[in-house]
Formats: C-alpha cells, sequence, structure tokens
C-alpha cells in the first residue's frame, strides 16, 4: 500500500511519518484491496488537523481528525478510517444479501 504524507505549514518528520505508516499499516492488513492513503496534515495555532483520503471499492472515503496533539490526531482519524471503511465494507456486502419480496397475486387474493 501506498501512503502519501503532504503537509501545510507543517514540516514532515521521520518521527509523524513513521507513526501514519504504523497505524496504516494495521489497517491495509484487515484491507488488503487498499492501494493508496492520502494524508494530508494542517497546522493552525492550538490545533493539529488530519485529513484521509483513500478509494476503496469504487467509493471515495475521506475522514478528519483534529486535537491539540498531532500523535492524537492521528489515532483519531485512523479509527474513523476504520470505521468508514468497515461502514463501506457493509454497504457492499448488504447488496449481496438482498432478500426478495414476493408480489401477491390476483388469485392468490381472491382464493382467501
Amino acid at each position: 500500500m501506498k501512503i502519501k504524507i503532504s503537509g501545510h505549514h507543517v514540516e514532515i518528520t521521520e518521527g509523524i511519518k513513521q507513526s501514519i505508516e504504523n497505524k496504516f499499516a494495521k489497517i491495509s492488513k484487515h484491507y488488503p484491496s487498499l492501494m493508496e492513503i492520502d494524508s494530508k496534515i494542517t497546522v493552525e495555532p492550538n490545533q493539529q488537523k488530519l485529513e484521509v483520503t483513500t478509494l476503496y471499492e469504487g467509493a471515495k472515503v475521506t475522514v478528519n481528525a483534529s486535537d491539540k496533539q498531532l500523535y492524537k490526531a492521528i489515532a483519531k482519524v485512523t479509527k474513523k478510517l476504520q470505521s468508514a471503511l468497515a461502514h463501506r465494507k457493509g454497504q457492499l456486502s448488504a447488496k449481496f444479501n438482498n432478500k426478495f419480496v414476493v408480489q401477491q397475486t390476483d388469485l392468490y387474493q381472491a382464493a382467501q
């Protein structure tokens, strides 16, 4: 899986890069069809924001998280991404489990 990390008003250090890669490596084990994750870190006064975007099974999945500490924001966005991917996976499996609705015919209604 390819992880793109970009920063806005922040320098991407080796520690930040390693932390993001470690968190997303766990997600890639559960969702092996993920090919690429784009993450953007933005630093504002007293706020660290992280936006993650990926393409999963034909749908764009985007999650955001913010915190005063960057590593907490990384943990939050990882948790949100995992739940968003699980939701998307549930939507896909629900399409396979559609129940057929049997319509009553006029003959059946007349017999009653």
